[in-house]
């Protein structure tokens, strides 16, 4: 083994671990979600604003983050973003311990500000540590780690952030005040242990990332692509193809325990003997079990399965793009997430439950799919492109507001709607590139 090939797969293997990394963070704080509801008592649509903090980040990072990489480096950039992560997530504390949901929005902000420096330095990095043929390759195993993560979280999330009751303003007030003070503290710690845990994971993992070199692969960026990329029509198809992926993903993954709670599913799922060993099962890892009182937390675990079903299904989707046209596999996929949500909002019970987990299963392949057919042909122009599509992720913020939105006004069912659009278009974008393809040939 050449000395640069050990080289390339130690860069790899370390950069697979921040690919983990933010999915696993990105799906941690979902599982917030609901118990932020309750803690600040606000609506849907606000809620959402969490999202939004975080989404946003990736619209007013990338181009910056692609400047700052090609001053500083892969090296110091990985570390610079590191660090941005680590800070946001110690803001979390004085947010928890105030009850100020400001902070916490602030906080998350930094977070994701930190996590778009990797994204935007990862993506390309890894697709270019060795042989362009494999890269395809690399990058969906680095995904797969970032699946892992995704799917892990809501483990943790339901038996770590869900699992006690939250006391509404009416029950706090006829509380004695030694009595607020020691539910106050249980409150902060709930999301504050959590949190310094992963700060600490995260500043130790900045440190390493010092010490390691990384092979140089930077190249020099072409001038005026921008420019050029803004007026290519197919690139700015597959943009909005992400934007309209990652927002619908996040929609769902976001309301899942609250739809499910909206269908009292809590109830359906205590008296199920399968159901609760499954979820038992799961939390056994833990040393934790569930009984009927843990509403929120039982059904929270059942988000491993929307999660879990993307890592699953992007393994699936990797062969099938091998034996067929990607632009063909992508409209497959999106056609059967479109028959996943109709099955959902037109059934109750466990029907209901599972064909929107299944959801996730059929998301797997979308981004990077659309991700590489927005990249062909383009040459030189690659890198700037791989920006202008972070960007994109920002759909991650807009979408998710308008389906909490919908939520408070119309209810589950019609909101499901938006996301059923969201997936129609990529299923015509994936028919589009198909045909395109063929003609091409």
């Amino acid at each position: 083994m050449s000395t640069t090939t050990k080289s390339y797969k130690s860069a790899f293997v370390f950069l697979t671990t921040l690919f983990f990394l933010w999915g696993f963070i990105t799906v941690l704080v979902d599982s917030l979600v609901p118990r932020l509801k309750d803690v600040f008592e606000i609506s849907y649509a606000k809620t959402v604003l969490i999202q939004f903090a975080f989404f946003t980040a990736f619209f007013v990072f990338s181009l910056p983050a692609g400047f700052i990489l090609s001053k500083i480096g892969y090296n110091k950039g990985i570390v610079l973003g590191l660090l941005t992560m680590a800070l946001g997530c110690l803001m979390f504390y004085p947010a928890s311990e105030y009850r100020n949901f400001t902070i916490f929005l602030i906080g998350y902000f930094t977070l994701a500000g930190g996590i778009t420096v990797l994204q935007v330095a990862a993506n390309p990095y890894v697709a270019l540590l060795g042989k362009e043929e494999d890269a395809s390759s690399r990058l969906n195993l680095s995904q797969a780690f970032n699946s892992l993560g995704t799917t892990i979280a809501p483990i943790i999330g339901a038996l770590f952030l869900l699992s006690n009751s939250v006391k509404s303003s009416a029950e706090i007030e006829i509380l004695s005040d030694s009595e607020k003070t020691n539910y106050y503290i249980a409150e902060a710690e709930t999301v504050q242990i959590p949190f310094l845990i992963i700060s600490l994971l995260i500043l130790i993992l900045a440190i390493v990332f010092v010490f390691i070199k990384l092979p140089k692969v930077m190249q020099q960026v072409p001038k005026g692509g921008y420019i050029s990329l803004l007026k290519n029509k197919l690139m700015l198809m597959g943009a909005l193809g992400i934007f309209v992926y990652v927002g619908a993903e996040v929609a769902i993954g976001t309301f899942l325990v609250n739809y499910f709670d909206a269908m009292n599913l809590a109830t359906v799922v205590s008296n199920n003997e399968i159901m609760m060993r499954i979820a038992n099962t799961i939390a056994s890892i833990f040393n934790k079990s569930f009984s009927e009182a843990d509403a929120k937390s039982l059904l929270g675990i059942f988000v491993i399965f929307y999660w879990g079903g993307a890592m699953i299904g992007r393994f699936i989707g990797a062969y099938l793009t091998k034996i067929l046209a990607p632009g063909k596999v992508l409209a497959i996929f999106a056609s059967l997430a479109i028959l996943m949500i109709l099955i959902s909002i037109s059934t109750f019970g466990l029907l209901s439950m599972w064909s929107i987990l299944a959801v996730g299963l059929f998301n797997s392949i979308m981004f990077p799919t659309i991700f590489t057919l927005s990249l062909e042909g383009l040459g030189d122009l690659k890198a700037q492109a791989s920006g202008l599509l972070c960007m994109a992720i920002v759909g991650g913020a807009i979408i998710p507001f308008a389906f909490g939105s919908l939520i408070d006004n119309y209810g589950f069912k019609l909101a499901f709607l938006l996301a059923i659009i969201c997936y129609g278009y990529i299923l015509f974008y994936g028919r589009f590139k198909s045909k395109k393809m063929i003609v091409n040939s």
